[in-house]
């Protein structure tokens, strides 16, 4: 009698439709801050090979999804493991002047671009995924994958890794412009954090350029 194959652990999911893409290596990227009043964009690129998709990373990764669907505590876990599964990694950050100075959008997309074009070549068939849209002026080749951070475990990971990132660099500010409660809000609006700008006025890492009703 015929054995059965072996059940997928993860049937449908982030890392079938990593798998079913076909190659050795997938990138995926994704952003963190976007819609924020205050503090960098990060950005980040994750490559994982075909063991670690076809395995989950030994089991490490079960769980992992897009970041906001996440609680802290799970993004943080799952963290150090998806750097340590990763064939490799890259983050791209820039500031509240930089995006003053050159655009949301643009910032945006530079970020995008130049996570996927620092993991470079891992010495295989590699698919890399953006999430939302194409990278006009990337200089490497990918596709655009439209809810990538549910739909791609690559994705994924780079919601988790860029999220984290972010979200520390957003502890540290609140240790540095107290009173804002950065390290609670991240510098979204929030209504405590509009009240924080009404009564201590915008600081050193808001988006001047943001428009807000938060600044009037």
């Amino acid at each position: 009698m015929a054995s059965k194959p072996p059940r997928d652990p993860d049937p449908g999911g982030l890392f079938a439709h990593d798998r079913e893409l076909g190659t050795e290596f997938v990138a995926g990227a994704d952003e963190a801050g976007r819609g924020c009043l205050a503090g960098p964009i990060v950005a980040a690129a994750v490559v994982f090979g075909r063991r670690c998709l076809d395995d989950r990373g030994s089991g490490m990764l079960i769980g992992i999804n897009d970041s906001k669907k996440m609680t802290a505590r799970a993004r943080e876990r799952l963290y150090p493991h998806v750097l340590a599964c990763a064939t490799r990694v890259a983050v791209v950050v820039r500031s509240a002047r930089y995006i003053d100075a050159n655009g949301l959008h643009a910032s945006n997309v530079e970020c995008l671009s130049l996570a996927l074009e620092r993991v470079g070549e891992p010495g295989g068939s590699i698919v890399r995924l953006a999430d939302g849209f194409r990278l006009e002026h990337c200089r490497v080749e990918h596709r655009k994958l439209v809810n990538g951070d549910s739909t791609s475990a690559a994705v994924a990971a780079a919601s988790v890794v860029a999220k984290v990132t972010r979200d520390r660099c957003m502890v540290r500010a609140g240790d540095r412009y107290p009173g804002y409660g950065f390290e609670r809000h991240k510098g979204y609006a929030s209504p405590a954090h509009r009240k924080a700008i009404t009564e201590l006025g915008a600081s050193g890492i808001h988006r001047l350029s943001f428009n807000s009703a938060a600044y009037s």
